[in-house]
């Protein structure tokens, strides 16, 4: 049994030192201009998940959801936010087709994550991605603003639709339309 276990722990050291000599010799691909694999993917993404379930606090959004603070995260992400995940004209944003791994369209396909988890994200950053921390740029209260847009995106208030409408010159995705939509 102890030459067994003693097997496991030499393979498990053995692969873990084979990958990180094969990614310093430069052996793994670092190329950004192709689609990241599947399983890259899921793994970052899980990765990613899983920290901000570790390490955000569970707050909740200090400002209230209304139609003049929905307005103004909308304003906000347009400013901020529509160059890398897209603009409110539902268009792909054509600087993050270049970024590895390409950030999500936000208003094609909303988080559907928590406000707390969201707003974590918008305040920290994420490592390696091009994800800038926004807590030097915004405040606080703008941070939470844009939050409770991103979230509220499928099912905002009439108002708040209209203005979005004259804005862009096209409604915004309800829930049956977000993230049906296809790429052009």
């Amino acid at each position: 049994m102890r030459n067994f276990i003693l097997g496991i722990v030499i393979t498990i050291v053995v692969l873990v030192i084979g990958g990180v000599g094969l990614a310093l010799l430069g052996f793994l691909p670092t190329r950004a201009n192709t689609p990241p694999p599947r399983m890259e993917s899921q793994l970052a993404m899980s990765a990613m998940d899983n920290s901000v379930e570790r390490h955000a606090p569970r707050i909740n959004n200090p400002v209230p959801p209304t139609d003049d603070n929905l307005i103004q995260g909308l304003k906000i992400y347009t400013m901020n936010c529509a160059l890398c995940h897209g603009g409110i004209d539902r268009q792909p944003s054509t600087l993050g087709k270049s970024f590895y791994p390409p950030p999500p369209n936000l208003i094609l396909h909303p988080p559907d994550d928590e406000e707390w988890h969201v707003f974590y994200v918008i305040r920290n950053g994420v490592r390696y991605t091009g994800m800038p921390a926004w807590d030097k740029t915004l405040s606080e209260p703008d941070m939470w603003k844009v939050t409770a847009f991103l979230t509220r995106i499928e099912k905002l208030p009439p108002a708040v639709q209209e203005y979005w409408k004259k804005s862009s010159g096209v409604a915004p995705p309800t829930g049956e339309q977000a993230g049906h939509d296809e790429h052009k």
